[in-house]
């Protein structure tokens, strides 16, 4: 696997930094880390951050760690840990032994803090959240000094000792960095390194009652493990003086070096951790693996195949540059994998009842399908077929428009794998809605050819009515009506249609027989794989995309 996965590797200005860095002899082994919070389920924006990290690694003889930065216990959960390195696996990608949290090095990170504080460079400030929020100037106007910035060392350091110890309510002081609060960029303008939580961690329990931020504990997390390359996406590149700030005032083991790329951004997709979780909670989902949602548990449930995200990660490069990705490239890498790989078979997800009146009652016969048109190795199967099918029911239409060519009165129309057949009479309720329709087939026209050539304009897929399963298909679309859904009011952007159940449906047994996480092509439908909610007496389908792009030609219609 690791091969496959550096073969997919293209060439990028980061992949360009690291191979000047080897040929330079600034390094001598590559170390990257895909650094998650564990906060949430990993989405598609982080695959991309996956595959840049984990694949450097793999392309330069390197390695490649996963470690959660795990300093805000009120927001993290086992869960979520359990579930990105599910994730990581499912994607292709390993960590071996290295495996590492922030929380490892608390007690490091504590002791530089003191450093920090007896250089003169930390001090303890007991304004709130709020005053240190407007104290902090704007892009114009510079910060103001803090009226605690001038404390002794010695009273920084009792005070911070006793915020360790419990001493104090959430909220009542922090450690903030001395560095400059007129400078320009004003992630230095005395950045709060801890802050007193009294909060269960998922690895600590209770032992901490200060914990550090993000910009103190990643910078020095990196160096602690000898990371090389810190890749990180375009927002952290204002962090970057303040991470290079800290390292150069500390007794690092490591000097790592920060690079920024650009995050992934999908058109109809939000990627915010906010918005995903408030999706959730909300019940705008079914949870966080809800095949609508962006997350790699969704598209995984989805069907989704985790060769066609490296692909499409591979597709749209890396860049300095900010931009919005169009989700339909996502959508063709996902078709190109499973187009290859998916096996066919056939099911009416509308059912609409036949009758062949000119079949003997009675008598079945089994047809050959193919597996796999493109590939004779798959092999084929047997489908069985008698007197009473089911057809979809949008392939017939009493009074049809011209250019209609499948199924209508007095229309003839090949049956996939089978003979031709007529409608000679259709049956309706007393409604007046049609619930059967009365066939007659050509049994010269076996295999789907007439032996006088004769010519027909449509062929259709079928199921036997007492050879099919009953089953459940869920038809997912995307979750948002615009491509540029509002993260500020994403609800009113939520499709009502973008979910689809359709109880009646029917499957051949064969669409039974593959592991649940084989995604099958349903002919002329789509491709699809069976839901966790399946059970033995009633399977569930998810549609994981259609044959094509219809979403936008829908929408280049309104």
């Amino acid at each position: 696997m690791t091969a496959e996965l550096a073969a997919e590797a293209g060439r990028d200005f980061i992949r360009d930094i690291v191979q000047a860095d080897l040929n330079s002899g600034k390094h001598r082994q590559v170390v990257t880390r895909f650094p998650p919070e564990p906060n949430g389920y990993l989405h598609i924006g982080h695959a991309k951050s996956i595959a840049l990290n984990f694949g450097i690694a793999q392309e330069f003889s390197g390695r490649c760690h996963l470690r959660f930065d795990d300093t805000n216990p009120t927001k993290e959960e086992q869960e979520y840990i359990d579930s990105i390195q599910a994730d990581v696996k499912w994607l292709g990608y390993d960590w071996g032994p290295n495996l590492f949290f922030a929380s490892d090095y608390f007690e490091r990170l504590y002791g530089w803090a003191e450093d920090l504080i007896r250089s003169g460079h930390a001090y303890v400030d007991d304004q709130s959240q709020e005053q240190i929020r407007a104290s902090r100037g704007t892009l114009t106007e510079p910060g103001r000094n803090s009226p605690f910035r001038e404390r002794s060392i010695e009273e920084n350091l009792d005070l911070f000792r006793r915020m360790r110890a419990g001493e104090f309510p959430n909220g009542a002081r922090v450690l903030r960095a001395r560095i400059d609060m007129a400078s320009g960029n004003i992630n230095l303008r005395d950045p709060v390194l801890y802050r007193i939580l009294h909060a269960t961690h998922p690895r600590t329990g209770n032992k901490w009652s200060i914990y550090p931020s993000y910009d103190y504990a990643h910078g020095q997390s990196d160096a602690i493990e000898g990371i090389t390359h810190s890749i990180c996406t375009l927002e952290f590149e204002d962090h970057r003086p303040l991470y290079d700030w800290l390292l150069d005032k500390l007794p690092v083991p490591s000097k790592p070096r920060q690079y920024e790329f650009a995050r992934l951004n999908l058109t109809y997709t939000l990627l915010s951790k906010r918005v995903l979780t408030e999706l959730v909670r909300g019940g705008h989902v079914s949870g966080w693996d809800d095949p609508r949602m962006p997350t790699i548990a969704g598209l995984k449930r989805r069907g989704v195949p985790p060769e066609a995200i490296r692909d499409f990660v591979r597709r749209i490069g890396v860049a300095k540059a900010n931009s919005v990705v169009d989700v339909g490239m996502l959508e063709f890498s996902i078709r190109e994998v499973l187009n290859r790989t998916s096996l066919r078979r056939m099911a009416v997800l509308r059912p609409l009842k036949v009758v062949i009146e000119n079949y003997p009652e009675g008598q079945m016969e089994e047809l050959d399908a193919v597996n796999h048109p493109d590939d004779p190795s798959a092999g084929s199967r047997k489908i069985k077929f008698g007197r009473e099918l089911y057809i979809e029911r949008d392939d017939f239409m009493e009074s049809p428009p011209k250019k209609f060519f499948r199924l209508s009165p007095g229309n003839e129309v090949r049956l996939r794998y089978a003979y031709f057949i007529k409608c000679r009479e259709v049956m309706k309720d007393a409604a007046g809605e049609i619930v059967e329709l009365r066939c007659t087939y050509d049994p010269a026209t076996k295999g789907g050819n007439a032996p006088d050539g004769r010519k027909v304009k449509a062929t259709m897929h079928w199921l036997p009515a007492k050879h099919s399963v009953a089953a459940e298909v869920r038809l997912y679309n995307q979750l948002f009506t615009t491509p540029s859904p509002d993260a500020a009011n994403f609800a009113a952007d939520i499709d009502p249609q973008s979910l689809e159940v359709l109880t009646d449906a029917r499957v051949e047994p064969a669409a039974l027989e593959s592991n649940s996480s084989d995604v099958m092509q349903f002919e002329r439908q789509g491709y699809f794989v069976r839901d966790p909610d399946a059970t033995p007496g009633r399977p569930v389908f998810n549609r994981t995309i259609g044959l094509r792009d219809t979403f936008a030609k829908e929408v280049g219609k309104t």
